[in-house]
């Protein structure tokens, strides 16, 4: 069968979902946008419709509008803002997971009617590329019942473990809107400060991940003086791509897939598109294998960098919940700090500012709460347990907490906490029993 064969309309491929459906859609800029923006329209024709994502970038009306919340449930691993803000009406719900079992959990549990994303159109062996992510979407393609492509000539082609014969899709739909960026976060003056302390535990032919934000940026601008680094990441970013750009990442040193960027999914800027586009030398594979810490441990010398909301006084990260409000997710940060720790010479850094500002619920003024707390918040998401954190990091220092006890974290941590917060904290460490006076 010729591929065009299958192309059909948005409006007839919305006429494909049922009632009860578990529809799964791909990962931010791979989620597939015009079936979620439209997907509203047939609410009156169908009920009990769930939608599995992850990192949803769209303002898609079927979960950000209330009138359609009997209708169309969300179920994310992992949260944005547009789902923070519309976690009120009531039918969306996280997912707790490891981002490299996400898949292999969620389909323990549910298996997916109709898995809905985006890929490039085909090539001439009649191969479709997933373009800028497989964390679960290969094995979601694999399970479902009914597959629906949005065929994107704007999205680049990148090789790895991305591609999908047609033979594989029941219906594509042709589309051309501009690929969803994630804007590249200018450091301020704490990033700056935060990415100059990492970047002397950084060592030339080291194996580097960074997460999402302002300081992962600040941390790979710190990196330029830096040779020969290697990329094994759950994310690639636009920092990672001006690193390669400048010859600073070369992969020379990586034990397995030398010379490569390995990465489960990319999302950044228009220039990092433009930069993965039909470059052999970046590998985005299956998240279930890159995020797997026995294989992340198999690069010698690798290096985590990732961030957090609190850490309490024993090392606990609460990194994607505020309290029992969920925030973003663990995703990748426990797969990638407890990864490089198994790895020779590797390390893994938890970041964070050493103070935020918040609207005081009485006086309605800002006011500066210490980051670093006693305890955490009640109802609050260990996203990395204390037993694996190994360096914490503020814009006032290191705390390198790997085989340390209670007594000298409290210490540690005390010491890059802000310095209006630190008497504070020692003494309701004293009075919580972590240490004595």
């Amino acid at each position: 069968m010729d591929f065009r064969d299958k192309i059909i309309s948005v409006e007839t491929a919305l006429q494909k979902i049922k009632s009860n459906d578990m529809i799964v859609t791909g990962l931010a800029a791979s989620e597939a946008r015009e079936m979620l923006s439209n997907l509203h329209k047939i609410a009156g024709d169908v009920e009990n419709i769930t939608v599995t994502t992850c990192l949803p970038m769209a303002d898609a009306e079927y979960f950000t509008n209330a009138q359609y919340k009997n209708t169309f449930n969300m179920e994310g691993w992992f949260y944005t803002g547009n789902m923070r803000k519309t976690h009120k009406n009531g039918n969306i719900s996280f997912i707790p997971n490891h981002l490299h079992l996400a898949a292999t959990k969620r389909l323990a549990y549910t298996k997916p009617n109709v898995y809905i994303g985006n890929a490039t159109p085909p090539d001439q062996h009649g191969f479709v590329s997933l373009s800028l992510s497989n964390v679960y979407e290969k094995r979601m393609i694999e399970a479902a019942d009914l597959v629906i492509l949005e065929i994107n000539p704007k999205l680049p082609r990148t090789f790895g473990d991305v591609e999908v014969h047609v033979n594989d899709i029941d219906y594509m739909i042709e589309v051309s809107y501009d690929v969803p960026e994630l804007p590249d976060a200018e450091p301020n003056e704490k990033d700056l400060k935060i990415g100059a302390y990492i970047s002397e535990y950084i060592h030339d032919g080291d194996c580097i991940q960074l997460g999402i934000g302002g300081i992962p940026n600040a941390v790979a601008a710190s990196l330029m003086s830096k040779k020969d680094l290697g990329v094994h990441t759950e994310m690639m970013t636009t920092g990672m791509m001006k690193l390669a750009k400048a010859g600073v990442i070369t992969g020379k040193h990586k034990n397995f897939n030398k010379g490569k960027i390995v990465a489960a999914f990319v999302l950044g800027t228009k220039e990092l598109y433009d930069f993965v586009d039909n470059n052999p030398s970046v590998m985005i594979i299956d998240g279930h294998w890159t995020n797997d810490p026995y294989i992340i441990g198999k690069n010698d010398n690798q290096v985590s960098i990732n961030t957090t909301i609190e850490v309490d006084l024993t090392g606990q990260c609460a990194s994607e919940s505020l309290g029992s409000i969920q925030f973003s997710g663990t995703g990748g940060q426990a797969d990638t700090a407890i990864g490089a720790q198994r790895a020779k010479n590797g390390r893994s850094f938890i970041a964070l500012y050493s103070t935020a500002s918040i609207k005081d619920g009485e006086t309605g003024k800002r006011m500066e709460i210490s980051k670093i707390v006693p305890q955490l918040k009640p109802g609050a998401a260990v996203s990395l347990s204390r037993n694996d954190v190994d360096y914490v990091v503020t814009e006032y220092g290191v705390a390198s907490l790997r085989g340390t006890s209670i007594r000298d974290r409290v210490k540690k941590l005390i010491d890059i906490a802000h310095p209006e917060f630190r008497e504070a904290l020692y003494r309701e460490a004293v009075k919580i029993g972590l240490i004595n006076k």
